[in-house]
């Protein structure tokens, strides 16, 4: 590996690299056991107690998005993967830019869901019919999975080509 400037790498750079590496990989794995969390929260049966299943959707919800601000600002902050990435691996940026995009949209989507699990709240509350909320987060919910999982895996093939990192799925 190269520093920007185009030398070797030095031991106290190798050693930086392998330690933010080391952090992504824990944060993968958190944000995976957020996501599966979700998942489960959507999956479970809705008629034994529409509330109970709200509010535990929504404590999904909210710990994946805490985490998932968590991999935005490692990844997009000051000293974020994605400028180390792109300073080390300048062909690579096309890339970044793409994951850099899916973070704005993912959140976007986090937040919408929450709005929705706050109006199927309100419904129960209100003594009206949540029926139709809960499908609907159900629905988008399982969306918002899916384009999490596909953002994970071309995070995986940005490490994979930036650095012959295989991050692996921290299953």
């Amino acid at each position: 590996m190269t520093t920007t400037a185009g030398e070797p790498q030095t031991k106290l750079d190798a050693e930086i690299e392998a330690e933010r590496l080391t952090v992504l990989r824990r944060r993968r794995a958190e944000l995976l056991g957020a996501i599966n969390e979700l998942e489960r929260a959507l999956a479970a049966p809705i008629p034994g107690g529409p509330l109970a299943w709200v509010q535990r959707v929504s404590a999904a919800l909210l710990q994946l998005s805490g985490d998932f601000r968590d991999h935005v600002e490692l990844t997009e902050g000051p000293d974020g993967l994605y400028g180390a990435v792109i300073r080390s691996t300048p062909r690579l940026t096309h890339q970044v830019e793409k994951l850099t995009q899916d973070h704005a949209t993912l959140t976007e989507l986090m937040s919408d869901l929450l709005t929705l699990v706050g109006q199927a709240a309100g419904s129960f509350a209100r003594g009206e019919s949540m029926s139709d909320d809960l499908d609907d987060v159900r629905e988008r919910g399982t969306a918002l999975i899916a384009a999490l999982v596909r953002h994970r895996q071309r995070g995986s093939d940005l490490m994979y080509e930036g650095y012959s990192v295989d991050m692996g799925g921290q299953d």
